[in-house]
């Protein structure tokens, strides 16, 4: 897990994030992640594909995974609604930076955490994998979950190249 240090928060203790909604939880990434915020576009299954990835899409002339998140957290699968958006970030992983679509019941806004109100994923009482978790934000309305995209997409590369050899 990566510490939460590490997050690049700005001298005056805060952290751009765009919010977003998934099966009823409030989910955060940081803002320099994202590429763009789109209406549901067609999806193509991939057969055989980890349910974390099993679709992708053509986003401007390019087939990129399309990522649900909901396996990685245990959360059931839900059908799109008119709120749902696919929000297009850019990950490093490993030597190149990967254009990837996320999965979003509803997008939130583009606000600033405070560090003071962040703290690290408790030991026992998650109902997520701890490893999922870079980050929890206390907030007025409730907790906002700062995932560790490193860590999930790390977890499907080491499951995908196991199988293919």
């Amino acid at each position: 897990m990566i510490p939460i240090s590490s997050l690049p928060w700005t001298t005056d203790g805060t952290l751009e994030v765009l919010s977003f909604g998934l099966g009823g939880e409030t989910l955060a990434i940081e803002a320099p992640l994202v590429q763009e915020i789109l209406d549901l576009l067609p999806e193509t299954a991939v057969p055989g594909a980890d349910p974390l990835v099993g679709h992708v899409i053509n986003f401007r002339g390019r087939v990129i995974p399309l990522a649900d998140l909901r396996p990685a957290f245990g959360m059931e699968q839900a059908a799109p609604t008119r709120d749902s958006r696919i929000v297009v970030i850019t990950l490093p992983v490993g030597d190149s930076d990967e254009l990837i679509g996320l999965r979003a019941d509803r997008v939130n806004e583009v606000t600033t955490l405070p560090m003071a109100a962040c703290e690290a994923p408790p030991m026992i009482g998650m109902r997520w994998p701890r490893g999922h978790v870079r980050a929890l934000v206390r907030q007025a309305d409730g907790v906002t979950v700062l995932p560790d995209l490193h860590s999930i997409f790390d977890a499907l590369i080491q499951r995908t190249t196991h199988i293919n050899h």
